[in-house]
């Protein structure tokens, strides 16, 4: 089986995508390997190997955020692009103009510093990854620390009862399975336990409570709930 390759596409007006200084040089003086594409090629140009994961999606819109953004909504209907993070680079002038709306995740200025640049392109990523290993858990941006009993969101720490911790943790790790309330309430409470399925709904309300938006749980009308897959 080939091996996947991690790239950062950078794309950008043609003739300048190579130019000294540019995204797609800095990075690649930094070790990460680079595709880049036109702002102005088709959708049918941007051929993205089978073997090739983006890690971001860099848009060298400089003095055009309108440009920058343009490109992105039609990068997002390309199936490469999927859940991968957006950077739009401009210059200083155009920072009063990058809004919410425009789609990005960040923005980074040019002239490029080579090591804020990466840090950029690190944290997005980091943002748009999700994980699980034996002692974390990633989901968007919820990280279940399991060793330590701890949860942050968005880098901030929150305080969840051992309870709601379990339940967390539990759905986090089954992510994508729809499960019964009797289920959560033998799994996560246990056999032993005498209350009644009311006790997880009232849980996943506190956790809904605390980590609003972030958390991706959906009720399943007449089953149950289930973590939302990515």
């Amino acid at each position: 089986m080939a091996t996947e390759r991690a790239c950062i596409a950078v794309v950008g007006h043609g003739p300048e995508l190579e130019r000294e200084g540019g995204a797609a040089q800095t990075l690649r003086s930094l070790g990460a390997e680079v595709l880049t594409f036109d702002l102005w090629d088709s959708p049918s140009n941007r051929q993205v190997a089978d073997d090739v994961r983006l890690r971001v999606l860099l848009i060298e819109a400089l003095d055009r955020p309108d440009l920058g953004a343009a490109a992105l909504r039609s990068w997002r209907r390309h199936p490469s692009s999927e859940g991968v993070g957006a950077i739009i680079a401009i210059t200083v002038a155009q920072v009063p103009r990058i809004e919410p709306t425009l789609g990005f995740d960040d923005f980074v200025l040019v002239p490029y510093v080579p090591v804020e640049l990466y840090a950029r392109v690190r944290a997005v990523e980091w943002k748009k990854s999700e994980f699980s290993t034996y002692d974390r858990l990633k989901i968007g941006d919820i990280v279940v620390d399991k060793a330590a009993h701890e949860v942050q969101v968005g880098g901030e720490p929150v305080v969840l009862t051992a309870k709601e911790l379990a339940l967390l943790t539990y759905l986090c790790e089954r992510r994508g399975r729809v499960f019964t309330r009797e289920h959560l309430l033998e799994h996560v409470w246990g056999k032993a336990y005498e209350g009644g399925t009311r006790t997880v709904d009232i849980h996943v309300r506190r956790l809904r409570q605390k980590l609003g938006k972030h958390l991706p749980l959906e009720t399943v009308r007449g089953s149950g709930y289930k973590l939302r897959p990515p």
